[in-house]
């Protein structure tokens, strides 16, 4: 696991949109909540994403990016944000790779059988690229409130 005074491992990955996202972009630009979610159309992954882009200008004015993380693709990825109306971007880790990174993968039993799933969890990047936040297994519903609250109080 990630722990906090890290430096964040940097990635780069394609948005919805099929655009490159590189975590090096924000340096020395704003903070970066970097949040990992299990997979779009899920419940609590849609609380989670509504809420943040619900909160998308709050965090903005406290000097941070949104960015969230699944193994979905960028059409998937695409279809979520337009049908719930998502705002913040999406970025599409299809093989896992940011994902190892960041230590978020675990295994679980589904229907019987070990599968390996996203663990979801947040990290808070400062502008120089040190972890000042990180909790794995986040509860989503209030998630990016708590999270904004925290953020105000640097």
């Amino acid at each position: 696991m990630l722990k906090v005074g890290e430096h964040a491992p940097e990635f780069e990955l394609p948005d919805a949109d099929m655009r490159m996202v590189r975590l090096g972009d924000y340096r020395d630009q704003s903070l970066v909540i970097l949040y990992f979610y299990v997979r779009d159309n899920t419940p609590g992954c849609t609380t989670e994403a509504i809420e943040f882009s619900d909160r998308e200008e709050d965090f903005a004015k406290a000097g941070c990016t949104v960015l969230g993380v699944s193994r979905d693709d960028c059409i998937r990825h695409s279809e979520f944000r337009d049908k719930y109306g998502i705002t913040v971007r999406l970025l599409a880790d299809r093989e896992s790779q940011v994902c190892r990174l960041y230590d978020v993968l675990q295994n679980r039993e589904v229907d019987g059988v070990m599968r390996e799933s996203v663990q979801r969890s947040t990290f808070v990047i400062d502008k120089a690229g040190v972890i000042r936040y990180a909790v794995y297994g986040v509860t989503a519903k209030g998630h990016a409130e708590e999270l904004l609250e925290w953020v105000k109080g640097l």
